[in-house]
């Protein structure tokens, strides 16, 4: 039985908020379109929605559901799901949220409203015998008229990784090792996964040379890939192997590590700041007080009090 997780959806979730320009692919691979990497995009704000769960002992409740991704590029809408483990009522969920987004660009006059629907694909991290090829609704209506609203779903488990790196599906890669939960978890041999992963590794840090992802993002996404791993592991025996091929250990996140380094090897003070303004903006994501952050600046990018608090001064947000 697979387990049902917010870590996979807490992930996908923040890098559609943090790295959106990398969806740009992602959008142009599932539908056929030829966006540029610069198009702008924009996310659209997400709603919850109440919906009916089954409990281990099989007694139902109410839970707020929240959509994954709502993003608009040029006029058109797209409606991303990310799914961690099988779930009957996907199409369901998927039915609320398009016409939720629908509303939000309907037009009507005296009688007469017309609805948009956005385009969409639910994105299966994991697979299984049961997991669907295709997302199907099927509206019908009191004079038997019926119409199907469907999209072919993303495996990625049928996804290689030459092809992930080939069509610069970047938000692919963290989820990509989960292929090899089994292994991982049972500690097994896990060789296959480590080759993989310093793949992705190696890919990543060619493609940031070239100019195709920048210092934030290829930060982020070893730290989401690290995020994943942890979570898989939780503590195993093939965690502290598998974290350091990304880089760092579980307590130092990538983009810490990468800050320590960059003050050690002397990196342009330009993409120095850059990751210190990093820090302080996961900190203060994370609720730390000026303190708590002052304290981080001073013990992972070696900073002196007066610098680390000259930094938060410049670069941290004011309370509201």
């Amino acid at each position: 039985m697979q387990k049902k997780t917010p870590d996979y959806d807490n992930v996908f979730k923040t890098m559609k908020c943090k790295r959106r320009r990398l969806f740009i692919s992602v959008i142009n691979d599932m539908f056929g379109t030829d966006y540029s990497t610069d198009t702008e995009v924009e996310v659209l704000p997400s709603e919850g929605y109440l919906t009916e769960n089954e409990t281990a002992d099989g007694s139902k409740h109410i839970e707020e559901q929240i959509s994954d991704f709502l993003m608009k590029i040029g006029g058109e809408v797209y409606l991303l799901e990310c799914q961690s483990y099988d779930d009957g009522s996907m199409a369901v969920r998927i039915a609320e949220y398009a016409f939720i987004a629908a509303r939000q660009s309907a037009s009507w006059d005296n009688g007469h409203a017309v609805i948009p629907m956005p385009r969409f694909s639910v994105i299966c991290v994991k697979k299984t015998d049961r997991t669907p090829t295709m997302t199907k609704i099927t509206f019908t209506f009191p004079d038997g008229k019926r119409i199907d609203y469907e999209s072919a779903n993303v495996i990625l488990e049928e996804f290689t990784k030459e092809y992930i790196i080939e069509k610069r599906l970047f938000p692919y890669i963290p989820f990509y090792i989960a292929r090899y939960e089994k292994e991982i978890t049972s500690e097994g041999s896990i060789e296959d996964a480590v080759k993989d992963l310093e793949y992705f590794r190696d890919e990543m840090l060619r493609l940031h040379k070239e100019g195709a992802l920048s210092d934030g993002e290829i930060v982020d996404l070893m730290g989401f890939v690290n995020t994943i791993v942890t979570h898989i592991t939780n503590g195993n025996k093939n965690e502290e192997r598998l974290v350091n091929i990304m880089g760092g250990t579980v307590i130092e996140t990538e983009s810490e590590k990468l800050i320590r380094q960059g003050m050690q090897q002397g990196v342009q003070e330009g993409i120095y700041q850059g990751r210190v303004q990093m820090i302080i903006e996961m900190s203060q994501d994370a609720g730390l007080d000026d303190t708590a952050i002052l304290k981080k600046l001073q013990d992972k990018a070696g900073l002196s009090l007066d610098q680390a608090a000259a930094y938060l001064e410049n670069y941290g947000r004011q309370p509201a």
